[in-house]
């Protein structure tokens, strides 16, 4: 038997701030998966919308959903949070199976650590290939590179955040 998410990507960086304060902009999902909501080569020119449950993402057991169409076919993902512990790390993972393209289910979150700048940011995704075989076919060319698009535009957009001052 595999392992449920076999597949694993991860970016680093410092951040010249406080692990708290890090994990503050973090821990706000809507500004973590804003990459998504903006039209990029990466999500062929479509966009997909957060939702956010009372919880706003911010406990165990907190629901986020992810809806968007691309291509004229309808995507969605519904996420549940596992770990939140602040301020070093927060984990969520798909609850039932998602409907994307070149990912299946996932595993994602990110940690944080003291650096000799500040704090140490790493985001990871653990994830399979979709389900099907059209999916398979594109998660075997495609999900790598999502996956490393994904995770390293978290990290990015945080290091921009704390650098605009």
């Amino acid at each position: 038997m595999s392992a449920p998410f076999p597949l694993h990507r991860e970016a680093l960086a410092e951040i010249a701030a406080d692990a708290s304060a890090v994990f503050a902009v973090l821990d706000d999902h809507r500004r973590l998966s804003a990459h998504m909501e903006k039209p990029s080569l990466m999500m062929a020119g479509a966009t997909m919308t957060t939702e956010l449950d009372s919880l706003r993402g911010q406990a165990v057991g907190s629901v986020i959903r992810l809806k968007g169409r691309i291509l004229g076919m309808s995507l969605q993902v519904e996420e549940v949070v596992i770990h939140h512990e602040p301020p070093v790390r927060k984990t969520w993972e798909t609850r039932g199976q998602p409907r994307l393209l070149v990912i299946g289910r996932y595993q994602m979150g990110f940690e944080l650590s003291p650096a000799a700048t500040g704090t140490r940011l790493r985001v990871w995704i653990d994830y399979s290939l979709p389900s099907g075989l059209a999916g398979r076919w594109l998660g075997k060319r495609l999900g790598q590179v999502y996956a490393d698009w994904c995770v390293t535009r978290m990290v990015r957009d945080a290091v921009k955040f704390f650098n605009k001052g």
